[in-house]
């Protein structure tokens, strides 16, 4: 593995000076491991350090791999991209576009144009949003008294669509419909259907959606940064029987767990000779499935849980069956074309499979899209490519 002191020192000096709690970071080619570090302690304060092996809620990375679920089940005919979505799980029928609210405050609702696809869940063009970067979501949870995503719960599921099934992007409660999907065909729960169909064969052996003790033992605090970027941590944990599993957010784990399912979509769907995705199933989820439409910016409406997101500003951004997907090459040295996501609490991955390198970046630090984060992960993956 080549010595990327550089890489050491930026994120010791960004511990050191409290700018983060604690950051793990790894980066890998199709030859091998390239970087691992990890760097602070699991709780701003404590001696606790962060290992290569520190368990933290990843958030919306759970999201890739869900989809890896259900494009697994695509390729074996259980499932379509294209066929209306409520004909496998029912309660999609139910979804109303919200038109706005009535002189009393309450929604007024319409049926979709059109139905719901698999298409749309996995592009997030289904018209579902999430209450973080819409406003009208919270409103409508408000009137309704419908609980929030985090809560597990099956009501936390109705809130409306925003707009007609591909009309538009907008990020969104979509993947938590994809996994009910997977479950529905496949007759298990997302963790047995996971661990069957991807953990296992990748040997990704510390990523659950439920922790178990020894996890627990080695879990990061989450933290949040006040107004005047000072660090504290925060009491946060998702519920421990929740009602459905969520395929969108639920999942905690490692860099190292998660670095070995990038690897297995830079390497076309097979790691150390278990065959996880057909190489043209991860060619199809890397393509733009959104056609003319574009990732705006995400104006949060929730100033503790995200900061404003514009990513790549200037740059068309587009969207895969779960993927960002950056239309040209980043100064960082990432190719255009890659693919990429994050989780709430600031963790990270890319995945360039031209020069077939991806990487992770973990913390756990509210609100979202954090300057500092951003600035690390952007030097971090620099280096990486300097080095590849």
């Amino acid at each position: 593995m080549p010595s990327l002191k550089s890489i050491d020192t930026m994120f010791s000096q960004a511990v050191e000076s409290k700018r983060m709690p604690g950051i793990v970071a790894v980066a890998a080619t199709d030859k091998g491991t390239v970087y691992e570090g990890a760097f602070g302690t699991r709780e701003i304060g404590t001696s606790a350090p962060m290992g290569l092996d520190t368990v933290v809620w990843i958030a919306s990375m759970t999201k890739a791999i869900t989809a890896t679920a259900a494009m697994q089940l695509v390729e074996r005919g259980k499932l379509s991209l294209d066929r209306p979505a409520h004909d496998v799980v029912p309660e999609l029928a139910k979804a109303r576009v919200l038109e706005g609210v009535d002189a009393g405050g309450q929604p007024r609702l319409r049926a979709p144009r059109q139905p719901i696809t698999l298409k749309h869940l996995l592009t997030h063009t289904a018209g579902f949003a999430y209450e973080i970067w819409r406003p009208e979501i919270a409103q409508y949870q408000q009137a309704t008294n419908t609980p929030g995503i985090t809560t597990c719960t099956n009501a936390a599921l109705t809130t409306p669509l925003l707009f007609d099934p591909g009309d538009c992007w907008d990020y969104g409660i979509n993947i938590d419909w994809a996994g009910k999907m997977v479950e529905a065909v496949s007759g298990q729960k997302l963790d047995a259907y996971f661990q069957q169909n991807i953990f296992g064969p990748l040997g990704i052996t510390d990523t659950s959606f439920k922790l178990s003790p020894s996890q627990r033992v080695r879990l990061s605090r989450v933290h949040a940064r006040d107004d005047k970027g000072a660090l504290a941590p925060i009491e946060f944990g998702l519920p421990e029987e929740p009602e459905f599993l969520m395929g969108g957010g639920g999942l905690y784990g490692t860099a190292g767990d998660y670095l070995a399912f990038t690897q297995m979509i830079v390497q076309g769907g097979t790691l150390k000779g278990a065959q996880v995705l057909r190489p043209e199933t991860v060619d199809l989820m890397s393509q733009n499935h959104i056609g003319a439409l574009e990732i705006g910016v995400m104006k949060t409406a929730a100033p503790g849980l995200s900061n404003d997101v514009e990513l790549f500003p200037g740059m068309s951004k587009k969207w895969g069956l779960s993927f960002l997907i950056n239309t040209q090459a980043l100064p960082t040295g990432r190719s255009a074309g890659s693919l990429a996501w994050a989780g709430l609490a600031n963790t990270y991955f890319w995945i360039d499979r031209t020069r077939r390198v991806s990487g992770v970046f973990l913390s756990q630090v509210l609100p979202f899209y954090d300057a500092t984060a951003i600035d690390l992960l952007a030097r971090f993956e620099t280096e990486v490519y300097r080095a590849v």
